[in-house]
């Protein structure tokens, strides 16, 4: 029997805009890139390929000189139009002409029987060069794995709990043997188990009969989704240890490589949010510009473009592109004014985790709301205690850990859990955080000073 986790710690961000399972009539996307700034500590990318040249989805592009056994390769295929850099030669962007007709690098392929019969090291090289390996990210720290490493265990989150998520059950639809036999090659590549973790609250069709792995079942609000809360509630890391975690795409894209001998980077992406006209699904590729999703699509001129989620997303251009580990595009209102003593006038259209005076959005649970990007404040000390921690499930002290992170208190930050966490483990902090505090930005500065010291 599956073992039963239930948080109370959390909050939902109840957002207007979510996608409807239907996959949307969207123009062809005609360019996509690989951006190395998608890539969490890729310091030393190294370009393979220069303008002009023609490549299939598979060919090798980029590899970071550091892990230079990792192949980045091209999405689709078509012809290299720029490779865009910015300040002191800084690599932003490789951007791609797409054929109309993909064309495919070939690799081997495998039979169930010979994926189990496999080497690790065998698995290994196929998963390196045939550029599905930056899908597996090492924890501590959030970067891409080395692939000469063995981790402790392997963990994937069956399910995302981030505002306006896709659903993985529309978007996994099937393709279960694909995810099974991602998990017979994942299992090959570990000394222990692959967890999977699943939504108590919403049963997962494509993925509650996958066999080889130890499931977990998870209640409650947000974060329970986030795989760095689920390690913590299923099998801590301790410091020296090595975990490794892939979302279930991921493990998709290695099944369909070892049944298919092919890179197959087609996904579908949720473009949702509250100025979406029509909020659906897209079937695109990795990397694809978002150009055609947000022209023609918006209800009003002044908007904001995400790259994935409004916790974890990053800003793009209205032409910008969909990053590497994104499945989600998220519009919303463009937050450029001032509103005085906004905080202060009795409304219930204002979502709050606090029940601050004016705000009272907690007397409507289940009421969804237009949120915007304005952050209403500017920042200043920290002027709470006990607020991080009812939306951290996770048996760490939020504030403490900031403030060792902002002195550079090595120990400290040891001892308060930063091998636990990434960004998106305590996104919510920022979210609620009345001093407007960059919590995502000082976990990564903590993480940093840890692992580069």
């Amino acid at each position: 029997m599956s073992k039963q986790v239930k948080l109370k710690k959390g909050f939902d961000i109840r957002l207007i805009g979510k996608a409807e399972k239907k996959v949307g009539d969207y123009q062809p996307v005609k360019t996509f890139a690989i951006k190395p700034t998608d890539f969490i500590g890729m310091q030393r990318p190294k370009v393979l390929v220069k303008e002009g040249d023609t490549v299939k989805a598979g060919t090798p592009i980029l590899i970071d000189k550091k892990l230079e056994r990792v192949m980045y390769v091209a999405p689709v295929s078509g012809e290299i139009v720029e490779i865009k850099r910015g300040e002191k030669r800084k690599l932003l962007e490789i951007k791609i002409l797409a054929d109309g007709e993909i064309n495919f690098e070939n690799f081997e392929k495998f039979t169930s029987s010979e994926i189990k019969s496999a080497s690790k090291e065998s698995i290994t090289d196929k998963l390196t060069a045939s550029g599905v390996w930056p899908q597996i990210i090492q924890r501590p720290y959030g970067v891409v794995a080395n692939p000469d490493d063995t981790p402790r265990a392997i963990f994937i989150s069956g399910f995302d709990s981030h505002p306006l998520a896709p659903d993985y059950n529309f978007t996994l639809k099937g393709q279960s043997n694909y995810f099974q036999a991602g998990i017979d090659v994942l299992k090959k590549l570990t000394k222990g188990k692959v967890y999977l973790g699943l939504s108590s609250d919403e049963k997962s069709v494509e993925l509650a009969s996958i066999e080889g792995v130890e499931t977990t079942n998870f209640s409650g609000p947000h974060p329970s989704g986030n795989v760095g809360v689920q390690i913590h509630h299923v099998a801590p890391i301790n410091k020296g240890e090595i975990l490794w975690t892939i979302n279930p795409y991921g493990v998709v894209q290695i099944g369909k490589l070892f049944i298919n001998g092919i890179y197959d980077a087609s996904k579908l992406v949720a473009i949702s949010g509250s100025e979406a006209k029509n909020p659906s699904y897209a079937q695109t590729y990795i990397g694809s510009c978002v150009d055609s999703y947000v022209a023609g699509n918006t209800k009003s001129n002044n908007f904001r473009v995400i790259s994935g989620n409004v916790l974890t997303g990053e800003k793009i251009n209205n032409d910008g592109y969909l990053g590497y580990y994104q499945h989600q595009l998220t519009i919303i209102p463009e937050g450029d004014y001032y509103e005085f003593l906004g905080w202060m006038k009795p409304t219930a259209d204002k979502l709050s985790f606090h029940k601050a005076l004016g705000l009272m959005s907690f007397l409507f649970p289940k009421k969804e709301y237009t949120l915007d990007s304005n952050v209403r404040g500017e920042p200043r000390a920290f002027v709470q205690t006990g607020v991080f921690e009812k939306v951290t499930p996770m048996d760490i002290y939020p504030v403490y850990l900031l403030k060792a992170i902002m002195a550079e208190d090595f120990d400290e930050m040891e001892e308060l859990g930063i091998y636990e966490v990434v960004e998106e483990d305590l996104a919510l902090c920022e979210f609620v955080d009345v001093s407007k505090h960059p919590v995502q930005q000082l976990i990564r500065k903590g993480i940093e000073l840890i692992q580069y010291s």
